[in-house]
């Protein structure tokens, strides 16, 4: 019979952790028909010989809510091999959204996911107002990967309840109402929900993010959504200390579970010199909960960000620098920098490090200044001790003379080979944390399929390659109820990955763009070695290009 596309040749690892083997694939109206030696003619063939084909790279943790409004490809992700993503993450997000909060939905993604305000208000079309009509227009983009939706709650609570959502729990009336709009996302396609308790995610006006607000009594009465319909799952940032959970995580957790019956990915599980024996005693006690479905989530990268002192989201956890957020105009952020009394809290608040251990990771990126250009590659440390300063005053001196247009390269977490060969090792752990479309002027992590195949899988063989592709496919996809993707069966969805495993990796560092909506700049990470990226049967990346397919579709639990 003929085909629509015949891959041949190719050693294929079909996502459960079976060994791989040879085999050719056919594919037929966007899904697998046929796996083996495969005879026939094909619209397309693809000779895969010294490839692996494997199911196509499911990315559980994006930020994409705003940016499929104006790039339906969702760059970079289908560069690393990614052919579906899961967006409304964290608790933020721009459905539902009544037209008079847009400004409000907007500042919460500037604050929790450093999305610039221009850009947002830019490139949004608002062409939708509750959730359901979100998830289509969405799909209306034509999208070139696949797309999964969490409900993230704090819009949830906002259409209920109002501005009173972000001083607030709800009232029993209020949180009916909030539930049964979740059940209705969940209706219609939805994975499921997501919020956070970090103390960092401030939303609207300096204030917590507005699901930071729920009740206990709450989380019981939207966990019970999915309990009712036996699906979906649940999402939530809540390691407050970063990878350390408080008691009323653990507390939180079990309310979770036992309420909803459902699987609970927390973040976030990193690394740090400082906190790494936390970090074993959080996995030891959170062990009973983990056997009952609540799943770690990890990044396998080396975090390192670029911060703008616009907006310097990476110092959102610290008390002192609400008024920073509170107040984004360059005047009123300038005044607070300078400020005496805002120094010296800062300073208190370093002596309980939450977001990173020593200003020797602090280094200058770049300055606008050619007077200051001379600090550029020096740390923060070492710029204070030429001074004779604290590292605060050297810090916000430098921000102040360089009228706030520096920016500095923040080393954060998981950079031990060691401690991140125990952690990727351990199967509970979940492999995501891509954050695609957040944080754009900073970093860029959504490679990080490509960087686990290359750096930990074949430099480190911390993972077969078996186990490698089943992390990132199989293993979401059953997490959130994807039934037809995540692996290479007959009679499921033909989203695909072709790579070359000898070359398979991500860029040495982000590139910079300037193609965000108003020529903002974004990072972005190449990729290497993935050579199609195949989504309902239609190569959407082919050797290193994007194709202009678009054939990708919302997936519905």
């Amino acid at each position: 019979m003929p085909y629509d596309l015949l891959i041949k040749n190719g050693t294929v690892i079909d996502g459960t952790g079976a060994p791989r083997r040879h085999a050719d694939i056919a594919v037929a109206g966007g899904k697998i028909v046929e796996i083996g030696e495969v005879d026939g003619s094909a619209k397309q063939v693809i000779d895969a010989a010294d490839c692996i084909v494997a199911p196509g790279f499911i990315d559980p943790h994006t930020h994409y809510d705003a940016q499929i409004c104006w790039d339906s490809a969702l760059t970079p992700s289908p560069w690393h091999g990614v052919t579906s993503v899961v967006m409304g993450n964290c608790g933020v997000g721009i459905a539902p959204c009544r037209p008079a909060a847009h400004e409000i939905a907007m500042r919460d993604l500037v604050n929790v996911e450093a999305i610039p305000f221009d850009v947002l208000q830019r490139g949004i079309t608002w062409n939708w107002e509750t959730f359901p009509e979100y998830m289509a227009a969405a799909g209306r983009a034509q999208p070139a990967v696949n797309l999964g939706f969490l409900a993230p709650l704090t819009p949830f609570r906002h259409y209920v309840m109002g501005e009173a959502s972000l001083d607030r729990a709800a009232t029993p009336d209020e949180t009916g109402q909030i539930a049964a709009l979740l059940g209705e996302a969940v209706d219609n396609g939805a994975l499921g929900f997501s919020s956070t308790l970090l103390n960092q995610h401030m939303g609207f006006g300096g204030k917590p993010l507005a699901c930071r607000n729920a009740s206990r009594e709450e989380y019981q009465a939207y966990a019970g959504v999915l309990k009712a319909r036996n699906k979906g799952a649940i999402e939530v940032a809540l390691t407050r200390q970063i990878a350390v959970l408080e008691d009323d995580g653990y507390e939180l957790l079990d309310l979770l579970l036992a309420h909803s019956g459902r699987p609970v990915t927390f973040i976030a599980m990193f690394d740090r010199d400082d906190i790494s024996e936390a970090v074993r005693d959080t996995l030891r006690k959170a062990a009973p909960l983990i056997k009952r479905g609540a799943r770690p989530q990890t990044s396998p990268l080396p975090l390192t960000r670029e911060v703008n002192m616009r907006n310097p989201f990476s110092f959102a956890p610290f008390p002192s620098w609400n008024r920073v957020f509170a107040d984004q105009s360059k005047s009123a952020q300038a005044a607070v920098y300078g400020d005496r009394a805002f120094r010296d809290t800062f300073r208190e608040d370093l002596k309980r490090p939450v977001s990173f251990g020593n200003w020797a990771r602090v280094r200058v990126h770049e300055v606008r200044s050619p007077e200051l250009k001379r600090y550029e590659g020096q740390t923060i440390a070492d710029i204070a001790a030429a001074q004779g300063k604290d590292p605060v005053d050297a810090f916000l001196d430098l921000t102040l003379a360089d009228d706030l247009e520096n920016e500095f390269v923040l080393s954060t977490f998981n950079h031990r080979v060691d401690r991140m060969k125990e952690i990727l090792a351990n199967p509970d752990i979940f492999i995501g944390l891509g954050d695609g479309g957040a944080h754009v002027d900073m970093l860029c992590d959504s490679g990080y399929p490509t960087y686990l195949l290359g750096t930990w899988v074949r430099e480190h063989q911390v993972l077969s390659l078996e186990e490698g592709v089943r992390r990132l496919t199989s293993d979401p996809a059953d997490f959130y109820g994807i039934k037809d993707r995540g692996r290479l069966q007959a009679g499921l969805a033909a989203d695909i990955t072709i790579f070359d495993p000898a070359t398979v990796g991500s860029g040495n560092r982000p590139e910079r763009r300037y193609d965000l909506p108003g020529g903002a700049k974004r990072m972005v990470m190449p990729s290497r070695g993935i050579r199609y990226t195949i989504v309902n049967g239609d190569s959407v990346f082919v050797e290193g290009a994007l194709s202009g397919a678009c054939p990708g579709q919302v997936i519905r639990a």
